[in-house]
């Protein structure tokens, strides 16, 4: 049985991340009494803080990021602060950072959010001073290498002090509510698991969808590009959990066991099955920006825009392709998953002037969280002219379907798991592994060939080659 862990230790914890997401979130999960009443969280990062001056940090960090009916939470949450000053670079630093944890026998959760060039030392430091013994569990956030030769480097280091079921790879989008009602949807309905293959889909699209450009993760960014940022996590968990065989279980094992088993299935990509491109100047929401080179300051070959048509070789999936589709300085902020049904194999309306469409299932993740049906309906009337049918929109907006159940941000479900120790909504080894093998097929194919990124306008959909990838199907993307 997982230990629950008393001590929470965030480095990083004066950074971006911790200010708009790991703070609010645990503060918000202390307001409503789910996390241990004695756990203490201690932050470290390299900035100078004494536990007065975190605190008054973390202060300002909540007064900006927590919503309004959660700030009465705020002053006792403080109380459960502390800090330690490190250099994750200086090993010989760690043994301050352990006197500040304490005993570590009651059990330590650490939540690893720093540059990856910190993650070697920090593991070694850690190992050295005794806070990665058996009661430690560790929380790691992405980038997790850019490679799977960089990959398989941090995962060994990582490994040498802790074991796998004490390593946490988070991807925040596993802790998304409409993420994991997708699984919801498809097994405990028996609706739709009889027709999930591809005898009854025709296709699947995947569109991950931002507005913003660079945003302050220029160093980043330009070493990524939207295929290792995006791609490589994020869009292959969710197309896993779209095209995974039913868990025996709802348990870490049996989940993450059946999403290995689609990710290894994925076919390498032939030549014209994905596009590339980066944006040049354009308006977003009315607004001038300039182009990716202008933010960056120098002319650079990486995408911000990939487009691909993936093919998963099993016997659910054989024959139905995988539209995926991410981008940077695309129209609006979008993440939704659609399933394309096949079109019926006879309408009995046709000779009646009727003409139907094949069904269509939407899942919006985000900005708004929502499921779709289309289903085809006759309008009303005599129908002396002939049968008239139209498609309608079954709607469940998940909002409005539970209302007054407080919603929940993916941060505050994936800390209060690490706390507990359920490693369900998190990615293992093999999964991380599987997914860079791919990865590195298409990057290695771009190389190759010379693939070079198409210029598309911001505030476009991409390069027009994105269009033709389906179009060429019969295909339309979901705009």
């Amino acid at each position: 049985m997982a230990f629950l862990a008393e001590k929470l230790v965030l480095f990083g914890a004066t950074g971006d991340l911790s200010q708009r997401m790991l703070l609010p979130s645990l503060c918000a999960l202390d307001a409503d009494g789910l996390v241990p009443p004695n756990l203490q969280i201690i932050g470290t990062a390299r900035s100078e803080h004494d536990d007065a001056d975190f605190r008054r940090f973390a202060a300002e960090a909540l007064g900006r990021y927590l919503p309004e009916d959660r700030k009465a939470a705020i002053p006792g949450f403080l109380d459960r602060l502390t800090y330690q000053t490190l250099d994750a670079n200086d090993v010989g630093a760690f043994p301050a950072l352990a006197a500040k944890v304490g005993a570590a026998d009651k059990g330590v959760a650490i939540f690893l959010s720093t540059a990856p060039s910190l993650f070697e030392p920090t593991i070694a430091g850690l190992s050295a001073s005794g806070l990665a013994g058996p009661n430690s569990r560790i929380g790691l956030e992405k980038p997790l290498g850019t490679s799977l030769e960089t990959s398989a480097h941090i995962n060994d280091a990582v490994a040498a002090a802790f074991s796998e079921d004490r390593i946490f790879r988070i991807d925040h989008y596993l802790g998304k509510e409409t993420v994991q009602n997708l699984l919801a949807l498809r097994f405990a309905n028996v609706l739709f698991e009889p027709l999930w293959n591809s005898s009854h889909i025709d296709h699947v699209q995947i569109t991950v969808a931002e507005t913003v450009g660079l945003e302050g993760r220029v160093g980043f960014y330009d070493g990524a590009g939207a295929l290792r940022d995006m791609v490589q996590n994020h869009m292959l968990q969710l197309l896993a959990l779209v095209a995974m065989e039913p868990p025996a279980s709802f348990d870490a094992t049996a989940v993450r066991d059946e999403k290995v088993k689609v990710l290894r299935s994925l076919r390498h990509l032939a030549a014209g099955e994905n596009v590339t491109g980066q944006y040049g100047a354009g308006a977003i929401n009315g607004s001038a920006v300039p182009g990716y080179a202008e933010e960056l300051g120098q002319a650079s070959q990486t995408e911000t825009f990939v487009a691909i048509k993936a093919h998963i070789d099993n016997w659910r999936w054989k024959g139905v392709p995988f539209y995926l589709r991410t981008g940077k300085r695309l129209p609006e902020r979008k993440t939704e998953i659609v399933i394309q049904f096949k079109p019926v194999p006879h309408s009995i309306f046709a000779r009646q002037g009727a003409t139907t469409e094949p069904n269509r299932l939407i899942i919006g993740i985000q900005p708004q969280e929502n499921i779709r049906l289309s289903v085809m309906a006759k309008l009303p009337g005599l129908d002396r002219g002939g049968v008239r049918l139209r498609e309608v929109p079954l709607d469940i907006s998940m909002p409005n379907a539970f209302a007054g159940v407080r919603k929940r941000i993916a941060y505050e479900r994936l800390l209060l798991d690490l706390i507990e120790g359920d490693q369900t909504l998190f990615v293992r080894r093999d999964e991380v592994e599987a997914q860079w093998q791919w990865v590195d097929a298409i990057r290695a194919g771009w190389a190759e060939t010379g693939l070079e990124p198409k210029a598309y306008t911001a505030g476009s959909w991409g390069p027009s080659s994105a269009i033709a990838l389906v179009e060429r199907d019969g295909v339309t993307w979901h705009d």
